[in-house]
């Protein structure tokens, strides 16, 4: 059944339609029972499904990550929440170095299907430490799988997608999007490693994430009245990436602008960039370009964090100086 909801909504359902098809399906981390999250995306499932499969934990990241990969171990699934993703950072050794390399390390003889939930990025005002757009911390450990949902719908399949997957998955739930609706069918999984064409177009190819990928959008359509047509391309996931799809869409533009909120250096957008460049020089008619966010901590101020990421406006320049090349 086709239902509108909101982003936040679609995680708690998403949660809750794994819950009843999978027993061995468990949820773990900081206020998630009773009160429903600090974000409320996971409202209502306490009520449900009872304390020992919605469990509030100690604020401590390591003991949920490290509680997480012990469970699924034993052969559950659970679904680890860190309350921000910045958060990470105190749990990085328990990601990077247990829960990424422990099936590696064994042999394949253990699985390890947890999935991670972490709230991301900036445009809430919550301050640099709070705010920060993390998933680039991860693409440098090979084990992890990186879902970056941007709508409603793929919020749900994504998310489903990976508690389904035996092997662990970052799922980065956008603080800025949680109040965004669209309709979802409850049988929706969206397979992980498959991007989407947003927007047709036939001048350049504009590949976004996430908040990024709205004001990509947006983007278009006010170059779509100067005569330029923007193909929209959002990837859904950074590990595994859908190369294929941005070739695809670079056959029929030739030109390349990637969009990302994050610093440039050492990032998804300046890595696909890269392997544009290098693999695929012959169909671009002019050089990719990345618009990134500023390489500082996210400001709290509300005027300096709207301009620290991407601006429509810049999106709208970077395209123009592209097409014009």
């Amino acid at each position: 059944m086709i239902q509108q909801t909101t982003y936040r909504e679609a995680i708690a359902r998403a949660l809750a339609d794994e819950m009843a098809a999978n027993q061995d399906v468990l949820l773990i981390g900081e206020d998630v029972g009773a009160s429903g999250g600090v974000f409320k995306s996971t409202a209502g499932l306490y009520d449900r499904f009872g304390a020992m499969r919605v469990r509030d934990t100690p604020i401590s990241e390591q003991a949920i990550v490290g509680a997480a990969l012990g469970a699924a171990i034993m052969g559950l699934r659970p679904v680890a929440e860190i309350m921000f993703a910045d958060f990470a950072g105190v749990c990085f050794d328990q990601i990077a170095n247990q829960l990424a390399k422990y099936r590696y390390m064994t042999g394949g003889q253990a699985r390890v299907p947890v999935t991670v939930r972490l709230a991301n990025g900036s445009g809430a005002g919550f301050g640099a430490q709070h705010s920060q757009p993390a998933e680039n911390w991860f693409l440098n450990i090979p084990g992890l799988k990186i879902v970056v949902p941007a709508t409603v719908e793929d919020m749900y399949g994504l998310l489903r997608s990976a508690i389904q997957d035996d092997n662990p998955v970052l799922v980065f739930e956008h603080k800025s999007l949680f109040g965004t609706k669209g309709d979802i069918d409850d049988g929706l999984v969206v397979p992980l490693g498959v991007a989407s064409v947003v927007r047709e177009g036939r001048d350049v190819t504009v590949v976004a994430t996430q908040q990024m990928r709205q004001r990509a959008v947006d983007a278009a359509e006010i170059l779509a009245a100067t005569g330029i047509e923007v193909e929209v391309l959002d990837p859904r996931t950074l590990v595994p990436f859908d190369d294929a799809a941005v070739v695809r869409s670079l056959e029929r533009t030739s030109r390349l602008v990637v969009v990302q909120e994050a610093s440039p250096d050492g990032s998804w957008g300046a890595s696909l960039v890269a392997r544009v460049a290098s693999a695929h020089f012959p169909l671009l008619d002019a050089p990719p370009s990345l618009v990134a966010a500023d390489p500082t901590p996210v400001p709290y101020a509300a005027n300096l964090e709207e301009q620290w990421a991407p601006t429509t406006e810049r999106i709208v320049a970077a395209v123009e100086k592209t097409v014009a090349y």
